[in-house]
Order: structure tokens, then sequence, then C-alpha cells
């Protein structure tokens, strides 16, 4: 490590680190919106979080496009920050995972250099300046716009927050969405949520809501059976980040496909019926 004087001292900042000892990365500059539209790079898609009885849980869905194109069936968008936290990405998918990874050492950095952890609101401030900063590339077309949730140890209760271009920060009590099927995954949460939820009924909801995204948004994907590709899906409480086992993902998605199965089964109008009532009108 460099050593710095005490007036040049970049403190527990790790991207103020970089910035001092020249490692920092250039910004984006000299290429148009419509050079970044041609050259279609993948973007994530429909990530959501939820707050629960016992903390939160965070979802995203393992779709990747590329303008039309499916880039990738089977990408990570739901990572650990820390221990008790979490950041899930929506946007374009590269400078998003470059965006977690430096999220990830300044926290480790911060923790190493003053002997404790960052406290949840400091790791969302600290996150909103990374958006910002990506703000130059934004306006070109590599916007990144990251959910970010966690266990408050001090307020010994989840929380989340959802982030804009600009690095906007703003706190949700209840859940929050991102991406492009955010809408219709914000929607389904909105008319299931209730405080306090189980854990498992929680992480029922967060699925019911991706799969509901990706029935009506085709750039989020849905869980793929024949593949085995099921969405991410982790809860992070006292006891820290913890990612749902793919296993028991696919048993709930098999009960969800039983219940819409269900309900889609009780929508159809009989034929017989139909027959009926056309034999009926033609006596008439």
């Amino acid at each position: 490590m460099p050593l710095f004087s005490t007036s040049d001292d970049p403190g527990s900042s790790f991207p103020e680190l970089l910035r001092r000892v020249g490692l920092a990365p250039e910004p984006v500059a000299g290429m148009s919106t419509d050079l970044m539209r041609d050259l279609s790079l993948p973007h994530a898609t429909t990530c959501v979080a939820l707050t629960y009885a016992d903390g939160v849980v965070m979802a995203g869905d393992r779709r990747a496009t590329a303008g039309n194109l499916i880039a990738h069936r089977a990408i990570e968008k739901v990572f650990p920050a820390d221990r008790h936290s979490g950041v899930a990405i929506a946007g374009a998918a590269g400078p998003a995972m470059e965006m977690v990874k430096l999220f990830q050492l300044q926290l480790e950095h911060y923790e190493k250099v003053e002997g404790t952890a960052l406290s949840l609101e400091g790791k969302a401030n600290q996150l909103a300046q990374m958006v910002r900063g990506n703000l130059p590339a934004a306006m070109q077309g590599m916007a990144v716009v990251p959910l970010f949730a966690g266990y408050d140890v001090r307020r010994r209760a989840g929380r989340l927050f959802q982030y804009d271009v600009t690095g906007g920060r703003y706190e949700e009590s209840n859940f929050a969405a991102s991406g492009s099927g955010s809408l219709h995954a914000g929607t389904v949460v909105k008319m299931r949520f209730r405080e306090a939820m189980a854990r498992d009924d929680t992480v029922d909801l967060a699925l019911t809501a991706l799969f509901q995204a990706a029935d009506d948004d085709s750039a989020t994907g849905g869980p793929d059976m024949v593949r085995g590709i099921f969405p991410v899906m982790a809860t992070i409480t006292e006891d820290g980040y913890e990612r749902v086992d793919d296993t028991e993902i696919a048993d709930r998605f098999t009960g969800l496909l039983a219940e819409l199965a269900g309900r889609e089964a009780g929508n159809r109008v009989p034929e017989t019926s139909v027959e009926t009532s056309g034999e009926a009108g033609e006596q008439r």
C-alpha cells in the first residue's frame, strides 16, 4: 500500500484511494448515443426487494438482453455487498457488475481502515455516489439503476433503498423494484404485500412478481425448467446474507405453476356450454 501525508490521506474511501494512485477508470468520452445503441450492450432487467418480519428478501431474474436478442440466459443480478447487505443490478450489465465489485471492495476497505463496519445508511450513500459517478456513461446509454437492501443491526430491522440514474437515493418502507419489468413486478407485490410477512410467504411473493413480470415483459426471463435456471433470491437477516437454494425455488415454482394452471382452467368457457347456447339460438 502507498503511503500518504496527513494532508493527502484518502482515508477510508477506496474510490478516493484509486484516484490518488492513478488507477481510477477514465470516464467514457466521445461516444455518441447512436453508437452506444448500435453496440447492443447486454442489459440486466428486473429485480425486486421486499421487507419481511426478519429482514429483507432480494430477487432478480436471470435474463440479459441486447436489443431484441437474449444475450445471456443465466446472468446473476443479486450479490452480497457485505455480511448484512446486498445489491441487485438493473441496467447495462458490464458497468453494473464493475460497480458491484467496487462497492464490495469499498465496504471491505472501510471496515479494515476504521475497524468497524459502515452503517447501513452510509452504505446506501456510498452506492449513491457511485451511481452519480456513472452519470456520464448513463447519458450515453450505459445506465445502472441498482437496488440496495440490508439488515440494520442498530434498528434491528430490514431496510431497502432504490436509486435513479443521477444518484438520487430513496428509502422505501416495504418494497422496491427496478428494471424493465419493474412496473409489472411492483404491481404484483403492491397488491399482495402485507406487513411482517413470514419468510416463506415473502419468497413466494417475490417469485410470483418475477414470473408475472416475465409474462408481460419480453426482456425479463422466467424460470427455465428445461435448463434448470431459476431467479437468484437471497434473504438478509440478523444472521447475515443467505442465498435461497435453487432446489427450494424449483419446488416453489412448481407449486406456483399448479396454482396458475388451476386458475386458468377455471376461467375457460366449456365448449359444451358454447355449443348448447348456439343450438338454443338456432331453435329460437
